[in-house]
């Protein structure tokens, strides 16, 4: 008979210690994410002579997916995570080195892999691997990390964000970067040695820019929204997307125009209000109120993010949490703040709402290990 204290064994935890506010709500904004998509896009799909529910359907079908795997990996004792880790992250790898000879291009980007009903982003998946790869690996220093610890966790994050940088996707990067910069502090890491790579950090970032590693397109999009009224024509275009989708949200007022109305963003004047701008369709449909509820529901599940983690029984599940506390926070504070102008274009998804099955299936996933880190936070 296996012992209670083995970390490796599959517990079955009672149903009462599952985090079912969490649960469910998590469920609640991935269906609601489902409706805004659908009403945002049936329109323009009539008007192109499209199946009006095409969106629908395959959204419906990513979040289906996600939910099982959100339950089947709160099932799991997290520390079996510790036996698959290095699998995960070596697969993660050698899928971002994949789709440079395998994937396939969009707007000028390569990073994704055309399975037919789904495209795969693995710099997406790649997001979890690197929370599980630091967990694991400090974990298993109970003692203390040393400064070769600390630099195998810069060169664990680092290969994948220098090979998400040259698809390339900005976005994902400065999430990684934050999430990894989080897991460090919590994992240990001393005050002053974060401040010495946050100064590194800022120095590579100068240097890049003066060095011409970052493009000019990638530089506007990161400050275009600083400067709101410049008349280059590149800046102009980005800054025009903006104030539409600003304008969008501000003539819902507080009810909205209704599901499926809504001039701005059902007759295309909103960019991507799919994916990057589906917030933007919350507004002008739903009004105050429904992008009060979206960001309240979002709030909520952080909270309780958060909340495990500071009650994480040892410190995978609360590195765990933390990275994923993170990943999902950040996402959403950028990708809303975007909409309203006040942070950069910078193509990340609204967790749970913006249409792809890559990101549905990760944020599912990533939930999903939350919630066992919460049904084994008693021994």
């Amino acid at each position: 008979m296996r012992r209670r204290s083995d970390p490796f064994a599959l517990r079955r935890p009672s149903v009462e210690r599952l985090d079912s506010s969490l649960l469910i709500s998590m469920i609640v904004l991935g269906l609601f994410g489902v409706l805004m998509i659908y009403s945002a896009t049936r329109q323009p799909l009539i008007n192109a002579g499209y199946n009006p529910h095409y969106y629908l359907q395959k959204q419906g079908q990513f979040v289906l997916l996600g939910i099982i795997v959100m339950y089947v990996t709160s099932r799991v004792d997290y520390h079996r995570l510790e036996i698959v880790s290095t699998f995960f992250y070596v697969s993660g790898v050698l899928a971002l080195l994949g789709v440079f000879v395998l994937g396939t291009s969009s707007l000028g980007a390569q990073r994704w892999f055309s399975l037919g009903f789904i495209q795969v982003q693995p710099s997406e998946f790649m997001m979890i691997f690197i929370i599980i790869a630091i967990a694991t690996y400090a974990q298993r220093r109970p003692q203390g990390l040393s400064m070769r610890d600390i630099s195998r966790m810069l060169v664990m994050a680092g290969l994948p964000l220098f090979m998400i940088y040259l698809q390339p996707d900005l976005g994902t990067c400065i999430v990684l970067v934050l999430v990894t910069g989080a897991m460090l502090v919590v994992a240990g890491v001393p005050p002053r040695f974060m401040s010495t790579l946050v100064f590194g950090g800022v120095l590579g970032v100068a240097a890049a820019i003066w060095l011409g590693l970052l493009h000019q397109y990638q530089l506007q999009r990161l400050t275009s929204f600083l400067n709101q009224n410049s008349t280059n024509a590149a800046v102009a275009r980005l800054v025009y997307e903006v104030k539409n989708a600003k304008s969008a949200i501000g003539a819902g007022g507080l009810h909205g125009a209704g599901l499926f109305h809504g001039l701005q963003t059902t007759l295309g004047y909103v960019p991507e209000n799919r994916t990057d701008f589906i917030f933007t369709a919350v507004g002008e449909q739903l009004g105050f109120l429904g992008t009060l509820f979206t960001v309240l529901l979002m709030a909520f599940i952080a909270y309780r993010f958060f909340s495990i983690s500071r009650n994480a029984k040892d410190s995978m599940g609360q590195l765990l949490s933390l990275g994923v506390f993170v990943f999902f926070a950040f996402s959403a504070f950028e990708n809303i703040g975007m909409t309203m102008g006040i942070m950069p274009v910078a193509g990340i998804p609204l967790p749970l709402m913006s249409y792809g099955g890559s990101a549905a299936i990760v944020f599912y996933a990533a939930g999903g290990i939350v919630l066992s880190v919460s049904r084994n936070r008693t021994a």
